[in-house]
């Protein structure tokens, strides 16, 4: 007798059986794949708002830099306008003390003494009135390099400064913080003169291709 014929009636595998087990497994994996999809979709939820996170705090960061950025900058050339009007009281202090010439000072009242000693300090005073503001003279000399984010060269002249070098100072600048105010001018040296038909000012010379511009 076959296998078959000894299986009791209620073991004996037909094709209906086969059918449901395949179903019952199907189903099953359905359930898991059904309770693993909320998983999955709350960790890409949380990664998601954890990016979200990570930007809004990035920007928060870079928007308080730069609210320090623009109150710094604030603070320092908030006074740019009143110092650039201030720069004529100060030029013309300056003007009136080079014109005190000292010997011609020496022969007159003492009342004319008090009035240059007193342009002379209200100078001094103005001038650390501004320095206290951040306002800062610049005050370059004859022999100093030329810089062109500082200076304004007017014209180039032989000296007997090398070639680039500030022959002379017309005016002084000033500066406030880290920005030119005004830029001092001056005169740039092209070299000490070949001869005497290059004696005469002007802005040709050896350095005829400096950028004078400031």
């Amino acid at each position: 007798m076959s296998d078959t014929e000894n299986k009791p009636q209620n073991e004996i595998e037909t094709p209906e059986d086969e059918t449901v087990d395949a179903a019952t497994e199907a189903a099953t994996e359905g359930e898991v794949e059904t309770e693993l999809d909320p998983v999955l979709k709350l960790t890409a939820e949380l990664d998601s708002m954890r990016d979200k996170l990570l930007r809004a705090l990035a920007e928060a960061e870079n928007t308080r830099r730069r609210a320090e950025r623009d109150v710094a900058d604030a603070r320092s050339y908030a006074v740019s306008s009143f110092a650039k009007d201030m720069l004529d009281v100060s030029d013309n202090l300056a003007r009136a003390m080079a014109s005190a010439d000292e010997d011609a000072l020496a022969n007159v009242p003492d009342s004319v003494k008090n009035l240059v000693e007193g342009v002379a300090m209200t100078e001094k005073a103005l001038i650390s009135k501004m320095e206290r503001h951040g306002v800062k003279k610049v005050d370059p000399q004859p022999g100093d390099t030329f810089d062109p984010h500082k200076h304004q060269a007017v014209a180039q002249i032989p000296s007997d400064h090398g070639a680039g070098k500030i022959a002379n100072v017309m005016q002084t600048g000033f500066v406030i913080a880290d920005r030119t105010l005004r830029a001092a001018m001056v005169a740039v040296s092209s070299g000490p003169a070949a001869g005497d038909g290059d004696a005469s000012g002007g802005t040709g010379g050896a350095g005829g291709n400096l950028d004078m511009k400031a």
